[in-house]
């Protein structure tokens, strides 16, 4: 009968109940019908056991560096930083806001502070300079996911706790799939550009302007600097690592850059909990409804099944993305990480596969699918930020869910691309 806990939770979605309700309200459904009250017992207990633990403080710490950067006027920085160096080119406002997701993503992790902060941002501009709202507010989207997969990511710190991998080496995994979306997204605006003729290219920047530019955002620019190189030096773990970022960012909002006042700082801290909250309140939750799949014996069930189709580990990979992509469509990444992350990752590293290989297949997948209709939370967020209704914007965003789609199979079938780094680094052999 706990099999069918994930059908039931399934169908609580499709009748609007919020995430964190039917990932406990499902298995407890369950639980009782079948009179298992001890169970249902230790299913509420790991709600709150899902959530206490050091290496998750990383992800409060994380959202409130992001919080204060974007309050610190940070995110304007390295909006003037990217278009000095890319705004002279076709489609050059379009090209800014990938090279500035990049960029704030070595600060946030987030794709929805992403969406907020150069959305609100640049789909006016990109608007101005005659773009239609519905490709700025598209690319500003389809930029975003790139957030959660260049380091510092939540969703990798999530994957780190579940399944007892380096937080460090799935940070480094994650660059070169990152960069790749967004290289990727950068050709085909160039395409777009001389095919529909995108608005015409500013003027180039002068040596002594990006210079400047440069200056600006010297600043920002070394949070990833600090965090990746204090981990991987040694100096911090990963949790402590955030904790420094906020500092950093207090330090240099209030005293280096000027753009930050203690008045500021209560809204910031209220809307980094608030964040926190629903995320930590997610994992809780999923962790929670890992341990009935795990009374359910969903793991061998399913192991069994995928074994049943082919023993081949490139068809398996080939099946498993098209999972991951359809479950990244209906569940944020960091519950789905904790649910399937424990019932997938064993089948796979059994087969052979590197377990940091697979970690960032899965991470991928499911940040992609933010962007994905019909839940994504990114389009639900553009939608807000744009002023546009969410069909709007799916429409907007079809080409380039093709660019996220192909670097899932080059990640996917060319190992080398994720694991380069991290072997380079000693934590891969």
């Amino acid at each position: 009968m706990l099999t069918w806990f994930l059908p039931l939770f399934l169908v609580l979605l499709f009748l609007g109940l919020p995430v964190f309700f039917g990932l406990i309200a499902a298995p407890g459904i369950l639980l009782w019908l079948a009179g298992q009250e001890r169970d249902l017992v230790l299913l509420y207990r790991n709600v709150y056991n899902g959530m206490d633990s050091f290496p998750l403080m990383a992800i409060p710490f994380f959202m409130l560096a992001g919080e204060l950067m974007n309050r610190g006027g940070i995110t304007i920085r390295l909006v003037e930083f990217a278009q000095a160096l890319m705004g002279h080119l076709r489609g050059g406002l379009a090209h800014v806001n990938v090279l500035s997701s990049i960029l704030f993503a070595g600060l946030s992790g987030s794709a929805v502070a992403d969406v907020s902060a150069l959305g609100s941002m640049l789909i006016p501009a990109m608007e101005k300079q005659g773009y239609t709202r519905r490709f700025a507010a598209a690319i500003t989207a389809a930029s975003s996911v790139i957030g959660p997969i260049i380091p510092p990511s939540g969703i990798m710190i999530i994957y780190a706790y579940v399944m007892g991998e380096s937080v460090a080496a799935l940070f480094l995994a994650g660059i070169v799939p990152g960069l790749l979306v967004g290289v990727g997204l950068m050709i085909l605006i160039g395409i777009m550009g001389e095919r529909w003729q995108l608005p015409p290219a500013t003027m180039r920047a002068s040596w002594g302007a990006r210079g400047k530019a440069s200056l600006k955002a010297f600043f920002p620019l070394m949070t990833p600097v600090i965090i990746l190189g204090g981990i991987l030096g040694g100096v911090f773990t990963p949790t402590e690592a955030a904790a420094v970022a906020v500092g950093y960012a207090i330090f240099i909002g209030l005293f280096v850059m000027r753009s930050l006042s203690l008045a500021d700082l209560p809204d910031v801290l209220a809307r980094a909990g608030l964040t926190s909250a629903v995320v930590l309140l997610l994992v809780g939750a999923a962790m929670a409804f890992k341990t009935v799949a795990s009374l359910a014996h969903t793991p061998e069930i399913l192991a069994g099944f995928m074994l049943s189709l082919s023993d081949n580990p490139l068809v398996l990979l080939f099946l498993i993305n098209i999972l991951l992509f359809v479950v990244g469509m209906f569940l944020d990444a960091g519950p789905a990480i904790i649910i399937l992350g424990p019932i997938l990752g064993p089948i796979f590293i059994d087969l052979g596969v590197d377990p940091v290989h697979f970690a960032i297949i899965m991470a991928v997948n499911l940040t992609v699918g933010l962007a994905t209709p019909p839940m994504g939370l990114v389009l639900f967020v553009t939608a807000a930020v744009s002023g546009m209704k969410v069909e709007e914007v799916v429409r907007g965003i079809a080409p380039m869910l093709i660019v996220h789609v192909a670097v899932i199979f080059l990640i996917t079938y060319i190992p080398a691309l994720c694991l380069t780094i991290p072997r380079l680094a000693g934590f891969v052999q």
